[in-house]
């Protein structure tokens, strides 16, 4: 029986979670599913340029293990890529350092630590936000219980 995925420190959950070829019906389209800690090696060594162990550290893993991890999300994103799949992100054991927070009013976007809750936006001041983190049900297991602002 295989160990039980432990949690992954994920820095912020990611802002768009679907992607498909234009012009084409995605019902006509294969699904690729990319797990948030994938999605998260992917930023740390593709977009940051972190090495491997530099990366490892930061999702709290053994090198070894990053190093499979980010191998698995690399040919998922090439088989989205060169076979024209849908590519979705979620799932995974994951807990968020921090959050993205969206004014569905007036477009604004804005991070926030994951412990800090929300309850309007400062830009224009609505109460209807998006909250990312929300989106992979996360909420009461990533933060403590704060005041809104």
């Amino acid at each position: 029986m295989p160990r039980p995925e432990s949690d992954r420190i994920i820095h912020e959950p990611p802002l768009f979670t679907e992607f498909k070829p234009m012009g084409i019906s995605g019902r006509n389209l294969e699904q690729i599913k990319l797990s948030l800690d994938e999605f998260e090696a992917l930023r740390l060594a593709d977009h940051e340029g972190l090495s491997h162990e530099e990366a490892a550290e930061q999702l709290e893993i053994s090198r070894s293990t990053f190093t499979r991890l980010i191998r698995k999300a690399r040919k998922k994103l090439a088989d989205f890529i060169f076979l024209g799949k849908i590519l979705t992100i979620g799932g995974g054991n994951v807990h968020f350092k921090n959050n993205i927070i969206r004014c569905l009013d007036c477009g604004h976007i804005f991070r926030v630590e994951i412990d800090r809750r929300i309850s309007k936006c400062p830009e224009c001041h609505s109460k209807n936000l998006l909250n990312a983190a929300g989106r992979f049900g996360h909420g009461n297991c990533c933060w403590e219980k704060t005041e809104d602002q």
